[in-house]
């Protein structure tokens, strides 16, 4: 394969299957942003670490949260001529998201966007993760799971 600059936002950040939420009773999710990686954690444990990309000019909020009701498949912000798949909200209610990297008004993957994670912010406060990475959070992880963003 030949070396890519930027990690494959296409995929899953790490070759292990991810973690079984139901053998972890005490999973939370926390979010370095110095690293731009999200780790899924039992305890300390980490069980699987994650690309991100958080929000530009420190607007990713620093604390502790928890994921909420509101998640779905898409959506698009017109204002920001963007939007994203596999959305999960985790403070007010739906204003702040763990989501895929960006999708352009027709629904398409903005590779520039995209070539960011794992390297820098380039979101407007949200977590954005490669498309499975969002897929499975969105799928698996339950209301009320601790998030810890540092």
């Amino acid at each position: 394969t030949p070396y890519m600059d930027y990690y494959d936002w296409t995929k899953p950040s790490q070759s292990k299957p991810y973690p079984d939420v139901n053998m972890y009773p005490n999973l939370s999710i926390e979010v370095d942003i110095a690293k731009q990686r999200v780790y899924i954690k039992n305890g300390s444990t980490n069980l699987y670490t994650m690309y991100a990309s958080t929000g530009i000019d420190n607007s990713t909020p620093r604390g502790h949260f928890a994921i909420q009701t509101e998640r779905g498949y898409s959506f698009y912000n017109a204002n920001e001529g963007m939007g994203a798949r596999y959305w999960t909200s985790f403070l007010d209610h739906g204003v702040y998201l763990f989501h895929s990297v960006p999708t352009d008004a027709n629904g398409n993957y903005i590779v520039s966007q995209a070539k960011m994670l794992g390297k820098q912010p380039g979101s407007h406060g949200c977590v954005r993760l490669t498309i499975p990475d969002a897929q499975w959070i969105n799928a698996h992880i339950k209301v009320g799971t601790p998030v810890y963003i540092y």
